[in-house]
């Protein structure tokens, strides 16, 4: 059950009831793609730098290591040593980004695994299915994941076919819940948004798939190849539509800026690579922008990667000795660049909410904004 606490202009405040834990939105979950968080950071380390939300991928873990082993072991939650919520991912956008052959069907996709060429069919009867083995908190309905840019026509065509799909996720996920060996029998279905930059096709299936009653909806398709101010004005002609008392998420967004825009315009939830794959490159934020730690300028910085940040990066270690492990390939530096910048966005989402709750987010978003912009490491 989503609970809405307070809205300031467009922004919500809320809470997402759930089996496994209440979610304080809006929120950034964690990417754990293949169930760990890329960088060597484990489930005790997401739990000190303040992870509510942990997401896995669908297709991932069905092809290694499989998902029925995983039902087999207790689910994800038991397999990862995780108590809180977990969001997977339908995998959708992997067998349409990944998947160098495949053939889109009415009944889903044929297509053959990255890994080892395997065979693969999956259609939203076995994306909820996979899902529900897993056990995940909240599952992500099946979706088209149309390519950027992509004609008016095959847009709409996709949408329906999305539709149609969805249909047939929440009618399977019905089924699987009432089962006596399903894993999480009080799995929540979020349906996904679709439509590119074509906000006549958004708004319509935003109607479309209001009407199903889901625990959640979300915005894919977005943060795919166009602008900033392309993605902002689908979700300011969108969001609207999409019921208020339900989270909304817009999926694998972003930077930290992007967050800030997404949440006055009404998004909850958030998801992206960009902190644990930055961080693994020696690129860390701060409230001043990025740094590249990699930059010479570093080699005698004695301070924190940022002053006042309590991580356990910036609670032990300086920039220097960070440095010296990132370009000596030590793997310590990589993790404690991933642990700075996960903990960054766990508390920039603390933050927001805080803001919110003090009817003073606009202002709180113009001087985040112009501090890192502006600022000076």
């Amino acid at each position: 059950m989503y609970r809405l606490l307070r809205q300031d202009g467009r922004a919500k405040r809320g809470e997402l009831h759930t089996v496994h834990g209440v979610i304080q939105t809006p929120v950034f979950m964690n990417v754990g793609t293949a169930a760990a968080i890329k960088g060597a950071v484990s489930t005790v380390d997401l739990k000190e730098i303040g992870t509510q939300v942990e997401l896995s991928n669908t297709y991932h873990l069905h092809v290694r290591p499989g998902d029925q082993l995983i039902k087999k072991l207790g689910g994800l939650h038991a397999f990862m040593n995780w108590d809180r919520p977990i969001l997977t991912d339908s995998g959708g956008f992997q067998v349409f980004s990944l998947a160098g052959l495949r053939k889109i069907r009415e009944e889903g996709v044929y297509f053959h695994s990255h890994v080892d060429g395997k065979k693969i069919f999956m259609g939203p009867e076995e994306s909820m299915q996979i899902q529900s083995n897993l056990g995940s908190t909240i599952a992500m309905a099946f979706d088209e994941c149309p390519p950027h840019p992509a004609t008016q026509a095959y847009m709409q065509e996709s949408v329906d076919r999305t539709s149609r799909w969805l249909e047939r996720c929440k009618a399977k996920m019905c089924e699987l819940n009432a089962r006596e060996d399903t894993i999480n029998r009080s799995q929540l279905l979020f349906g996904i948004n679709q439509g590119g930059v074509y906000e006549n096709i958004r708004i319509a299936h935003a109607k479309t798939i209001r009407d199903l009653d889901l625990d959640g909806y979300a915005l894919g398709g977005l943060a795919v190849g166009e602008s900033h101010d392309e993605m902002y004005r689908i979700l300011d002609e969108t969001v609207p539509y999409l019921p208020k008392d339900r989270p909304v998420y817009l999926m694998g967004v972003g930077t930290p800026a992007n967050i800030l825009e997404a949440v006055e315009r009404g998004v909850d939830f958030f998801d992206c690579v960009y902190p644990s794959r930055n961080g693994r490159h020696g690129h860390v934020y701060t409230n001043v922008g990025k740094l590249n730690l990699f930059n010479q300028k570093y080699e005698e910085d004695d301070r924190p990667i940022e002053e006042h940040c309590e991580c356990p990066a910036c609670r032990h270690y300086s920039r220097a000795y960070i440095r010296h492990l990132l370009k000596a390939k030590e793997m310590l530096g990589m993790r404690l660049c991933v642990l700075h910048n996960l903990y960054f966005y766990n508390h920039l989402m603390e933050e927001i909410r805080t803001a919110i709750d003090a009817g003073c987010y606009h202002s709180f978003k113009r001087q985040k904004l112009d501090g890192m912009q502006n600022g000076n490491a």
